[in-house]
């Protein structure tokens, strides 16, 4: 593995850990050149395509860099760091596997990608949700938000807007 800092290949492992699922592997790397760290993210190779069925029946390649540009949209300005993104995605990618073979509804990606980021951040989620749900006026985008509110409130969590 080379170094992205200084580009040398010689390196150790520092920690290594494995997914719910066993499919992605996160390894903290430490180059022994320039002593900085990094990590690495290493996913089984698959010998067949898991496919996304959209809503007009067509089909696409699954593409994690898809999920991936979605949640930076969405979390573009937030306080959301890289790597919870990255996480993020990498749950969503778990419960498509855990759950597909072969083909993945595009439906079910989104809802997933909507469940896991709600966790991460409520501004980010609306964001997601308003462009994935396709609000056709104000008044549904309000519905949304006024249920993240109730959901926020009644787990005890701090408000999310003055309201």
């Amino acid at each position: 593995m080379r170094c992205p800092f200084c580009k040398e290949d010689q390196d150790r492992v520092v920690d290594s850990r494995s997914s719910d699922t066993g499919r992605v592997i996160r390894r903290r790397r430490q180059c022994l050149a320039c002593k900085r760290r990094f990590t690495t993210y290493e996913k089984i190779g698959e010998s067949f395509k898991l496919y996304v069925v959209k809503k007009d029946s067509s089909r696409v390649p699954f593409n994690r860099e898809k999920i991936i540009a979605g949640l930076q949209k969405a979390c573009y300005k937030r306080p959301v760091s890289a790597e919870q993104i990255q996480q993020t995605a990498d749950k969503v990618e778990e419960d498509i596997f855990r759950d597909f073979d072969k083909e993945v509804s595009s439906a079910f990606v989104g809802e997933s990608v909507m469940s896991h980021l709600r966790l991460v951040d409520k501004v980010a989620y609306i964001r997601f949700a308003s462009v994935y749900r396709d609000f056709k006026d104000a008044g549904e985008l309000i519905e949304e938000v006024s249920e993240v509110i109730r959901r926020t409130e009644h787990i005890g969590q701090p408000k999310l807007f003055n309201t």
